[in-house]
C-alpha cells in the first residue's frame, strides 16, 4: 500500500505517472533497443539478446539498433540456437565487430559465457540469483554473483571486465539494471516482458545514469551528487514512496522528462 503523500509528492506522483504514460507503450519499442529482444518469442532468444542489447545500451540510439540488428543477423537471427550449437569456425564471422569500446574479444566471452552456462540451464535468471531472492539486497547480491560468474571461466579477458559492472566496484550498474526492468517487470503495456519470476519488480533497482540523474536531483529525488550505486539506491526508495510494488516503472518517467527537456 502506498503511504500517503503531502501535496509537494502528491503532485510528483502525478507528473510522474503522466510521464510514464507517455512512454511505458507500444509505441515506445521500436525506438528503443528494446526492439532487439522483441523481435522474437522464445525465452532464451529474448534473453541473449536482451542481454547483448543492454550491454551495448550506451550512445545514440539509432545506432545501438542498428549494430545489434548487425549482430542478430551474424547469429543467424536466431541467438539461442546459434549459442547452443556454433563451432570454432562460426566465429570467425564476429572479427571485426565493435560497438563503441565493446569489441570483437568481449562479443565472444560473452558468446563463451552463455554457451557455457546454457548447457546447464534453462535461463539466465539464475546467474542474477544469490542467496535468498526475497531478501532485501536480493538484486544487489544477484548483481555481484552475476558478474562473478561471469568471469569464472578459465581465460576471461581482463579488458572484457569494464562491461561487466558490479556494485562492489560502486558501479551504478545502469545497464544490467536496465536488464532486469526488461525481464522482471510485468504490466499490461506490454514494453517489458516479465519473463523471470523468482526475482520481484518491488525489488529491482533504478537504472541510473548521467541523464536520469540529473532529472531525479531536478525533481528532489536524488540527493547524492555521484550517479554510483549508493545513488541508485537513493533514487530506488524515493520512487517507492509512489509505488512500493513497482518503483521501476518510473524509469519510463525519468526518461520522458529528460527527453523533453532536451527538445528532443
Amino acid at each position: 500500500m502506498m503511504p500517503s503523500l503531502n501535496d509537494t509528492d502528491a503532485h510528483l506522483h502525478e507528473l510522474l505517472e503522466q510521464a510514464v504514460a507517455r512512454h511505458n507503450t507500444p509505441d515506445f519499442i521500436p525506438h528503443d533497443p528494446i526492439s532487439i529482444p522483441h523481435r522474437f518469442s522464445g525465452k532464451q532468444d529474448i534473453e541473449i539478446s536482451g542481454l547483448l542489447a543492454a550491454t551495448l545500451a550506451w550512445g545514440h540510439r539509432k545506432m545501438i539498433i542498428r549494430n545489434m540488428e548487425r549482430l542478430m543477423m551474424l547469429m543467424d537471427n536466431a541467438p539461442y540456437d546459434f549459442i547452443q550449437n556454433h563451432q570454432p569456425t562460426d566465429l570467425k564471422r564476429f572479427e571485426g565487430f565493435a560497438h563503441r569500446t565493446f569489441n570483437t574479444t568481449d562479443l565472444l566471452h560473452f558468446i563463451q559465457v552463455l554457451k557455457h552456462h546454457y548447457q546447464t540451464n534453462d535461463s539466465l535468471e539464475m546467474l542474477f540469483l544469490s542467496g535468498d531472492p526475497s531478501s532485501d539486497n536480493a538484486i544487489e547480491s544477484g548483481l555481484i554473483n552475476f558478474r562473478k560468474a561471469f568471469f569464472a571461466l578459465e581465460h576471461s579477458p581482463l579488458r572484457t571486465q569494464k562491461h561487466v559492472p558490479s556494485p562492489e566496484r560502486k558501479s551504478a550498474c545502469k545497464r544490467l539494471n536496465m536488464y532486469l526492468r526488461w525481464m522482471v517487470r510485468k504490466d499490461a503495456a506490454g514494453v517489458d516482458f516479465g519473463l523471470w519470476n523468482q526475482l520481484k519488480p518491488a525489488d529491482l533497482i533504478a537504472p541510473l545514469d548521467v541523464h536520469s540523474g540529473r532529472t531525479a536531483r531536478a525533481l528532489g529525488l536524488l540527493t547524492r551528487p555521484q550517479d554510483d550505486w549508493k545513488a541508485a539506491l537513493e533514487l530506488t526508495r524515493s520512487l517507492r514512496r509512489f509505488c512500493p510494488e513497482d518503483p521501476v516503472k518510473y524509469d519510463f518517467a525519468l526518461f520522458s522528462i529528460s527527453v523533453g527537456k532536451a527538445g528532443f
